[in-house]
């Protein structure tokens, strides 16, 4: 019996995805982290098909290798810096990133997990519910809109302590 994935495109039997030991056993761990970071991670790996394309079962087993020791660990680290990123965050960022490939913001097929890693940089715990991000664009800190919105938060936490302080 042949199928065909909806995301990466491949089409193959079942036998011959049950029988790709490394591809199995990734899709197998990325389910294992729950019905909603596994349905993710499967929108996610559409965004390295090369348009004319499939992905390679062993393409598919690399690509969750790559990041799944990272889900587990509920944590990246990215340019020295480390990160927590639940599982909640990688649902977030995934989401993020096939929204702006979907605006156009978002050049396909994507080569590593660089993108996505510097999103997860972004991604702060929800509250009240609401998952909130700071950017859904990767953003260089050192640039004047920056650094403005930076002083802008700096101004306005000097402004409540100086209040504090009269009310003393």
């Amino acid at each position: 019996m042949k199928t065909r994935c909806p995301s990466c495109g491949a089409t193959l039997s079942l036998d011959a995805l049950v029988q790709h030991d490394a591809a199995r056993q990734a899709m197998v761990a990325a389910f294992a982290l729950g019905n909603e970071i596994g349905g993710a991670l499967i929108r996610y790996l559409a965004l390295h098909r090369p348009e004319q394309r499939e992905l390679t079962m062993d393409r598919v087993a690399r690509l969750l290798g790559d990041l799944l020791p990272d889900i587990k660990a509920q944590r990246i680290e990215r340019d020295g810096r480390v990160y927590d990123a639940p599982p909640e965050a990688w649902v977030w960022a995934i989401e993020q990133a096939i929204t702006s490939r979907d605006a156009g913001r978002l050049k396909t097929p994507l080569r590593g997990h660089g993108w996505l890693y510097e999103v997860l940089t972004h991604w702060k715990p929800s509250v009240g519910g609401v998952m909130r991000g700071v950017a859904t664009e990767p953003t260089n800190i050192n640039s004047p809109a920056a650094r403005s919105q930076t002083m802008k938060a700096i101004a306005e936490l000097e402004g409540m302590k100086r209040g504090a302080n009269r009310t003393a």
